[in-house]
């Protein structure tokens, strides 16, 4: 595993990935294949299961740091998602400061959280185990979707959460939270977005966010986001296959 991620991450270096959300092993080995940073691996918007998931992390092995959105932030999830694993854990809806708090504590083992301890592939299948606990809580990376106006409204406090590692901006379900779903453009939403970014910024707090395509995604660039997603696998198969298609019918 790419144990170099939470490292990277917290230096504030540029993170390129994309989303995952086919259960497809041999598509999350070609995306690693590429040469991306990270891979959003997205249990929450996809029919993945954690066996799924594990299949994925096992198929893209050291090449790429794999993280994993998983389905709520619950408890049994997060743990479920670090035992197969995953090097970071993206939580999504983590509008309360009392959220960020439970993520953190479930994602630490003892003595700095509640992380419960058992055997699993991240353990070595139970070979390895005092050695992945030993290091685990400096491995893990901790990053909290900030995804409704509620999160946004209580951002620097979210921030004070020790523990908290990164923020990762949900523009389109804010979007929906303010009543204008998907209109990214308009002035309040994107002033609640930048909101979220400036205070990440001020704190020196690694802020990412996702782009549907390159053209979305470069002007993050020079705005400070250091973990950028960049469309998912399903888009890029389908407008690569689409390019083809146009190109031999003109």
């Amino acid at each position: 595993m790419k144990l170099s991620f939470r490292k990277d991450l917290l230096s504030g270096k540029t993170l390129i990935g994309t989303v995952v959300t086919l259960p497809s092993p041999p598509m999350a080995e070609i995306l690693a294949n590429v040469g991306f940073d990270w891979l959003w691996i997205d249990a929450e918007h996809s029919p993945m299961e954690m066996g799924d998931v594990q299949n994925i992390l096992q198929a893209a092995e050291d090449r790429c740091a794999c993280v994993v959105r998983v389905p709520a932030s619950d408890e049994v999830y997060i743990k479920k998602a670090l035992d197969i694993g995953a090097l970071g854990i993206i939580a999504p809806h983590v509008d309360t400061v009392e959220i960020a708090e439970r993520v953190v504590k479930w994602v630490k083992y003892p003595p700095i959280g509640e992380r419960s301890i058992g055997v699993a592939r991240a353990h070595g299948y139970g070979l390895d185990v005092a050695g992945y606990m030993k290091t685990a809580n400096d491995h893990i990376a901790v990053i909290v979707q900030i995804e409704h106006v509620k999160g946004a409204q209580d951002i620097e406090r979210i921030l004070d959460v020790d523990g908290v590692d990164a923020v990762l901006i949900g523009p389109y379900d804010l979007s929906g939270s303010l009543g204008k779903p998907g209109e990214l453009g308009d002035p309040e939403v994107q002033g609640y977005i930048n909101r979220v970014r400036s205070a990440c910024l001020e704190r020196k707090k690694p802020v990412g966010i996702i782009g549907i395509s390159v053209d979305a995604a470069k002007p993050f660039l020079a705005q400070g986001y250091s973990l950028i997603a960049v469309g998912t696998d399903t888009m890029i198969f389908g407008n690569a296959a689409r390019d083809i298609l146009t190109q031999m019918k003109t």
